[in-house]
C-alpha cells in the first residue's frame, strides 16, 4: 500500500515536473482519440444511413384472387430475413391509387368494379435479402406475382457490403494510427527521464517499482486526455447533427442519449487500456536497457 501511495505521489511529482511533456502528450491523446471517435461515427453513420435505404425495400406480391390475405400475411411475416408485411386488401388498394391519382381521381369511377388485387407489401431486414424472399414468394400457389427492384437492391447489396469493409478498415487504420502516435509520445516522455530511471535502479529499486508512476502517468495521459476529445467530440458533433436536420431534413444521422454515452465509453476504454499498454512497453523497454550491463 505504501509503494502504491509513493507511485501516486511521484506520478503527480512528474507531472508537476515537465508541465510541458505532460501538456503535449494530453494533447496528442486527445487529438489521436478525437479523430478515432470521427472514423468510429462516420462508419456508424455510414451502416445507419445504408440500413434506412435497405429498410424501405419492398417486395410486392400480387395474390391470387380467393387467397387467404391475412392468412398468407402471417405465413410471410415468420419468413427469415422480413422486417414486417403490410397486407393491402383490393379496397385498400384502390384507395390508395385514388390519393396518388390526386385530381384525376375521378377517373378511377370509369374503370366500373375494382381490377385491383390484394397483396402484401413485405419489407426486408437487408438489400441482399430481396431476391431470395422474392423466388420464396414466387413459389407459393396464393402469389400471382411479385414486383420488385432487382437491380437497385443488387446495388445497395454490394454498397452495404463495402461500408462494412470500409467501416471496419477505418476503424482498425484509425487504432492502429493512434497507437503508434501515442506509444511515441509517451516513450518521449519516458526518455526524458531515462537518467532518474537508472539511479533508481542502481539503488535497488524494483523495476515494477520503477515502471509504475510512469505507468500511472500514462493512464492520466490516457483518461484526460479521452475525456476532453468524448466532451469535444460530442458537442461538435451535436452541432453538425442540428445543423444537417435544419438543412437537410431528408438525412437521418444517428443522434441519442446511449450513442454520447456509447461513444464516450469506448473513447475512454480504450485511451485508457491503450495508454497503459503503451506506457508499460515503453517504460519495460527503458528498464531493460538501463539494465543491461554496460
Amino acid at each position: 500500500m505504501r509503494s502504491f501511495s509513493f507511485a501516486i505521489r511521484d506520478t503527480v511529482r512528474l507531472i508537476r515536473r515537465s508541465p510541458g511533456i505532460s501538456g503535449l502528450t494530453f494533447l496528442t491523446v486527445l487529438v489521436v482519440f478525437f479523430f478515432v471517435g470521427c472514423s468510429f461515427l462516420l462508419a456508424l453513420n455510414t451502416r445507419h444511413v445504408i440500413s434506412v435505404v435497405e429498410g424501405e425495400l419492398v417486395v410486392q406480391a400480387y395474390l391470387q384472387p380467393k387467397a387467404d390475405l391475412e392468412g398468407l400475411a402471417k405465413k410471410v411475416e415468420k419468413m427469415p430475413h422480413v422486417r414486417g408485411v403490410r397486407p393491402i386488401s383490393p379496397e385498400q388498394a384502390l384507395e390508395l391509387l385514388k390519393a396518388r391519382l390526386g385530381n384525376q381521381s375521378a377517373a378511377v369511377t370509369l374503370l366500373g368494379e375494382n381490377p385491383l388485387p390484394a397483396s402484401l407489401e413485405v419489407r426486408v431486414d437487408k438489400a441482399s435479402s430481396v431476391s431470395g424472399i422474392a423466388r420464396e414468394l414466387v413459389s407459393m400457389p396464393e402469389v400471382e406475382d411479385v414486383v420488385y427492384a432487382g437491380k437497385v437492391a443488387e446495388k445497395l447489396a454490394r454498397l452495404s457490403r463495402f461500408a462494412e469493409i470500409f467501416s471496419l478498415f477505418l476503424l482498425v487504420f484509425a487504432g492502429l494510427a493512434g497507437a503508434l502516435v501515442l506509444y511515441n509520445t509517451i516513450r518521449v516522455a519516458i526518455y526524458s527521464r531515462k537518467q532518474e530511471i537508472e539511479v533508481m535502479l542502481l539503488v535497488g529499486a524494483m523495476p515494477g517499482f520503477v515502471a509504475l508512476p510512469f505507468v500511472l502517468l500514462g493512464l492520466f495521459w490516457g483518461l484526460t486526455g479521452t475525456l476532453a476529445a468524448s466532451a469535444v467530440l460530442g458537442f461538435l458533433y451535436k452541432s453538425f447533427v442540428n445543423s444537417v436536420q435544419n438543412t437537410l431534413p431528408f438525412i437521418q444521422l444517428v443522434d441519442s442519449p446511449q450513442l454520447y454515452l456509447k461513444l464516450a465509453l469506448i473513447l475512454i476504454g480504450g485511451g485508457v487500456s491503450l495508454s497503459w499498454l503503451c506506457s508499460w512497453i515503453a517504460v519495460e523497454r527503458h528498464i531493460s536497457e538501463a539494465m543491461k550491463p554496460s
